[in-house]
């Protein structure tokens, strides 16, 4: 198995939350599900070429991305098949961060996938996969990655101000800070920066938020500790449990107790059983 993660220096790394590789043989379950976290992936498939994704509420529908695929801002779940191993790179993208590579208003694939070729045009989409199949091993592979998201955006990056402080804010306190007293502090109209933090991130503020503190739950009951679910609940900001429980099958497809019982130690993908399909 092969799992190698690249962090890049400036100006990447105000972007970029990771550069990855990514070899591992067939997994015992046939799916895995992908719970969001208000960010964009960036996957090229190094084996056949052929990536499936599965979207719709129980995994069912399932769409081909040949070569490579872009994955919009989720709050919803979608599935990956781990049926005949893994041989893939990519970059997650920290919230916000994919929009200066890759030319998109993302509210348009926001609970979407999109071929990079559609992005970047076919030939340097292709030609970046080329280079990441003739790279000789992980690291020269990420730095494939890196020297091409830095050619893209001609070096020096750039992202909306507005958008980048409410990003820091919502971030160090997701739930304590209201939406408001952020766009009080950037001197704009609520509407504008609704619009902008829109398209720059993919979702409204007030969906980025809720997805931040699923998010926030998802850390907490998955150190293994022992789990007392109404304090899970007001920790993170839930008015009740029934609200918590309401967010969490919302944002991942399936309830807490699913969730543990599946959970093998990745926080985000979890393994699909034929039973938590209908969880």
């Amino acid at each position: 198995m092969v799992s190698y993660r690249y962090k890049p220096p400036a100006p990447l790394d105000r972007f970029v939350e990771v550069i990855w590789v990514m070899g591992a043989p067939a997994a015992p379950h046939a799916k895995e599900r992908l719970l969001p976290d208000g960010s964009v992936e960036l996957v090229f498939d190094l084996g056949s070429g052929r990536f499936p994704i599965f979207t719709s509420e129980n995994l069912a529908r399932r769409e081909f991305f040949r070569g490579s695929v872009v994955c919009g801002p989720h709050s919803q779940p979608f599935g990956i098949d781990t049926s005949n191993g893994t041989n893939v790179a990519g970059v997650h993208f920290k919230a916000g961060g994919a929009y200066p590579f890759l030319k998109l208003p993302f509210g348009e694939l926001h609970n979407m996938h999109a071929s990079l070729d559609t992005l970047w045009g076919r030939a340097t989409a292709a030609r970046v996969r080329d280079q990441l199949l003739e790279a000789p091993g992980p690291q020269a592979k990420a730095h494939v990655l890196e020297r091409e998201l830095l050619a893209i955006a001609a070096g020096q990056p750039e992202r909306h101000a507005a958008v980048a402080h409410a990003l820091n804010e919502f971030h160090s306190t997701p739930e304590a800070k209201k939406i408001s007293a952020v766009t009080d502090e950037i001197g704009i109209s609520p509407r504008h920066f609704i619009d902008i933090f829109r398209s720059e991130v993919g979702l409204t503020p007030k969906l980025f938020c809720r997805v931040r503190r699923f998010q926030q739950v998802l850390r907490q009951i998955s150190t293994g500790a022992r789990i007392h679910w109404p304090s899970v609940a007001l920790d993170a900001g839930y008015f009740d449990q029934a609200h918590f429980i309401h967010d969490f099958r919302a944002f991942s497809g399936i309830n807490p107790s699913a969730y543990l019982s599946d959970y093998q130690g990745h926080v985000n993908h979890v393994p699909v059983k034929h039973t938590a399909l209908n969880a």
